[in-house]
């Protein structure tokens, strides 16, 4: 991991815990030189990263400042994981695993993920309840050789956390496709769902570690009046 990815990732944690609160300056580039030890050019990358991923605006002549938890709502950009989100922006939820299994991947399945046929993954399923109610359904089918060792409590946790801090797995980026798609059977298995629903909103992400390694293929979906899904866009003059 490259320093200003180091910075970034240690401001955007103290952000998410409070220690930086919504409208508020981020300490200024010279103060982050002397703090971290590194380049102005590596703070003001990391700096970058931060904007790039919703987290501050930076204003000339003022600073960065942190973004108001209200307008990050569930944000398309960045790779924030599901229990990174939650302590953030501060709501309660509980996490049931309902499926836990080893598969081989057929035709179908590695049209679906981009894995290839053969290889073996482990399939998660799990259910979000927020406000008392299942309104989010989380698949994932990661390689089993980086999610071997995994367990189902921790599944139900963080699988990110065991990924990071127990293989030391540098997961980088990913790949995202959000569309509203009809209920299916499993929807209406898992999730509680009103009588009328008709759609859903569907988030599917192919994620890869630094080396450019596919290694997870997610697929999280959402009722569709629960939630906002928003993106900080920027103007690039050309």
């Amino acid at each position: 991991m490259n320093k200003y990815e180091m910075i970034a990732q240690d401001l955007e944690k103290m952000i998410m815990d409070g220690v930086y609160q919504e409208d508020e300056l981020l300490p200024s580039e010279n103060e982050l030189v002397t703090r971290y030890k590194v380049s102005r050019s590596t703070v003001r990358q990391a700096l970058k990263t931060l904007e790039e991923n919703g987290w501050i605006q930076r204003k000339h002549g003022l600073g960065s400042i942190v973004i108001a938890r209200d307008r990050l709502n569930f944000p398309i950009t960045g790779l924030t994981s599901y229990k990174e989100l939650q302590h953030y922006l501060g709501f309660d939820s509980l996490t049931e695993v309902v499926t836990f299994e080893k598969r081989i991947v057929d035709s179908s399945l590695a049209e679906l993920t981009h894995f290839p046929q053969g290889v073996p993954v482990l399939h998660i399923l799990r259910r979000r309840k927020i406000d008392g109610e299942f309104i989010v359904l989380d698949r994932d089918y990661l390689l089993y050789a980086y999610a071997e060792g995994l367990s189902k409590s921790q599944a139900a946790d963080s699988i990110y956390d065991y990924l990071e801090n127990e293989r030391h797995l540098e997961i980088a980026y990913a790949q995202k496709e959000i569309t509203i798609d009809f209920i299916n059977e499993h929807d209406r298995q898992w999730l509680e769902l009103a009588t009328g629903d008709r759609h859903i909103v569907s988030v599917k992400s192919h994620v890869f570690l630094s080396d450019n390694t596919l290694f997870q293929y997610t697929e999280s979906r959402h009722q569709v009046d629960k939630f906002s899904f928003t993106e900080l866009a920027r103007r690039q003059k050309r």
